[in-house]
C-alpha cells in the first residue's frame, strides 16, 4: 500500500499538515464553505495543537482537501471537526481517503469511536458517512451560522466486545 494506507492505484495521498499551512487550509475553507469558516488564527492554533490532527489530501501532487480531528483527554470518542474537498477534486475519492485516514488517526490515539456533525442539506456527505458505517444518532437545530440544522453521526472504531453465550 502507498503511504498513509491509501488504496493501491489511488491518486490520493494523505499526509499530516505542517504548522505553516494555515494559509492553505484557509484557501480550502474559502472554496468549500459559505459560512462557519475558521480564521487563520484558529487554523494556526489547531495545526500546533497536541489535541488535534490535521490531515491534507493531495491529488496528483496538488492539495485537494483536508480533515481536522479533535481529541479530549479522558474521552473515548474523537471528533471529526471539519472535512473539505476542493470543488475541482470532488468525485476522485478524496473525502473517502480523508475519512479512512481520520479513522486510523483516532484509532492510533486509542479512541473507540469517531463522531461528527454534518449539515442537514449535504446529502453527498451524508451518503459518504453512511457508506463508511456511520450511524445517525441525533441532530442539533440551528447549529450553523446560517440557521441550518446538523445531523449527528458516530462510528465505532474498535470491534464491539462479544458477551459469552
Amino acid at each position: 500500500m502507498p503511504p498513509s494506507g491509501v488504496p493501491s492505484g489511488s491518486r490520493v495521498a494523505i499526509r499530516g499538515a505542517r504548522p505553516d499551512e494555515a494559509e492553505t487550509l484557509e484557501h480550502i475553507e474559502a472554496q468549500c464553505f459559505e459560512t462557519d469558516r475558521m480564521s487563520r488564527r484558529a487554523l494556526t492554533h489547531h495545526l500546533r495543537s497536541e489535541t488535534a490532527d490535521v490531515l491534507i489530501a493531495e491529488l496528483h501532487g496538488r492539495v485537494a482537501g483536508y480533515a481536522m480531528m479533535f481529541y479530549r483527554a479522558n474521552a473515548t470518542v474523537a471528533r471529526l471537526y471539519s472535512i473539505a474537498t476542493l470543488p475541482e477534486a470532488r468525485g476522485n475519492g478524496v473525502a473517502d481517503a480523508l475519512m479512512e485516514a481520520a479513522e486510523r488517526a483516532a484509532r492510533r490515539r486509542g479512541y473507540a469511536a469517531l463522531r461528527l456533525e454534518v449539515r442537514s442539506d449535504n446529502p453527498a456527505a451524508t451518503k459518504l458517512y453512511a457508506k463508511r458505517g456511520y450511524a445517525e444518532f441525533g441532530a442539533y437545530q440551528d447549529y450553523y451560522a446560517d440557521g441550518m440544522s446538523a445531523r449527528r453521526f458516530e462510528k465505532p472504531l474498535t470491534p464491539r466486545s462479544r458477551k459469552a453465550a
